[in-house]
């Protein structure tokens, strides 16, 4: 993968240039594509009152042309996020708002039209594909379902030889069945899957996680370079820490159901402010055997999500937690430009202004 920095360094850099102070004009303010405001999703216990708060809180934004790399530990919350973006699961309470509109208050027929501009990769390349249909009409299903891609079939079917071609496939494979083929060509299928309507938006659901690391680097390449060139948005879900920080503009860090630090993906990596985004990049393994890293090893195991703890939720675990962590919640701060932190031992966090991407208290 030592070809992914520089093409990660370049999609930042289209990004920057867009909100670039141009002969002396104030800089451009990037067009917000997505907006999420106090996400919650919470799954009922059978048997009992209790609910597990798998999502409890979360909002950011996503910016058209970026990558938002979302990480965390698993079972924090991350996939159900992104379900909920495009309503693949209803959200318990909350906002999500998709190009100005309210998705969450769509009739069927609605969002069903919107969702050509939203689509997913989903991270089991075998498990997404029916073993029942052929490829070449698994990529062809949502041009039928949307009654796009020409009215012959010999039109659609045109279509999707290209996007075999685009994805790095044989057109000539069209007529096979998924057990034929390895876990990056089948990951590929459903890459063309997601782009066959030309969406804005792709959710990316730990779509290199079952691969082996040279496929990795090749469908990350493939993202990239595709993303460039239909100008797509990505929400990369991924608990792949050296992989996001290749692919993404910005990343968001959750922890038990709630973001716990926001920033570019520059800065968060060189300078993590919350002490669990510290301890997941201490998990970086760094390709040097002279050079060790500093390993931060977090003590206890995740609360469960059913009772999460008082005051930060990650004060169970924390090195530096003191007696106010248990009685404070604390919210995101900008403590920097562009860099929102959730912690009270963060320098300047007390005087720091509320973000503007707060959670919902219920």
């Amino acid at each position: 993968m030592s070809n992914l920095g520089a093409q990660a360094s370049r999609l930042h850099g289209s990004r920057v240039a867009l909100t670039a102070n141009i002969a002396g004009e104030p800089p451009a303010v990037p067009e917000k594509l997505v907006s999420v405001r106090g996400l919650m999703k919470h799954f009922p216990v059978e048997g009992s009152d209790e609910v597990v708060r798998a999502v409890d809180g979360v909002s950011f934004d996503i910016f058209a042309g970026e990558t938002l790399g979302l990480v965390g530990e698993s079972g924090c919350g991350k996939s159900t996020v992104g379900r909920c973006l495009l309503r693949l699961i209803e959200p318990t309470a909350g906002q999500i708002t998709f190009a100005g509109q309210d998705i969450l208050a769509l009739d069927k027929k609605r969002l069903r039209q919107l969702r050509r501009e939203m689509q997913i990769i989903f991270q089991d390349p075998y498990a997404s594909l029916n073993p029942r249909m052929k490829i070449g009409d698994i990529v062809a299903e949502p041009l039928v379902i949307h009654n796009q891609g020409g009215s012959r079939p010999s039109d659609r079917r045109d279509e999707v030889a290209g996007l075999f071609k685009r994805v790095g496939l044989d057109p000539d494979y069209m007529d096979r069945y998924p057990h034929e083929f390895s876990g990056g060509q089948r990951q590929r299928i459903g890459v063309a899957r997601a782009l066959a309507l030309h969406p804005k938006l792709i959710v990316a659901d730990e779509p290199v996680s079952a691969l082996d690391v040279s496929v990795q680097a090749q469908v990350v390449n493939l993202l990239q370079e595709l993303q460039e060139e239909f100008q797509l948005t990505y929400l990369f879900i991924s608990h792949g820490l050296a992989v996001v920080e290749h692919i993404s503009t910005r990343v968001a860090v959750m922890y038990l159901g709630r973001i716990v630090e926001i920033a570019d993906a520059a800065e968060l990596y060189v300078k993590p402010l919350h002490p669990y985004t510290q301890a997941l990049l201490s998990a970086i393994p760094i390709p040097d055997p002279r050079k060790k890293r500093e390993r931060i090893i977090l003590q206890g195991d995740v609360p469960t999500p059913i009772n999460p703890p008082s005051g930060c939720r990650f004060r169970t675990r924390c090195p530096l937690a003191i007696e106010e962590c248990a009685h404070i919640d604390p919210e995101l701060r900008e403590v920097s430009p562009g860099h929102h932190v959730a912690c009270i031992r963060v320098p300047g966090w007390t005087e720091a202004p509320a973000s503007e991407i707060l959670p919902v208290k219920l």
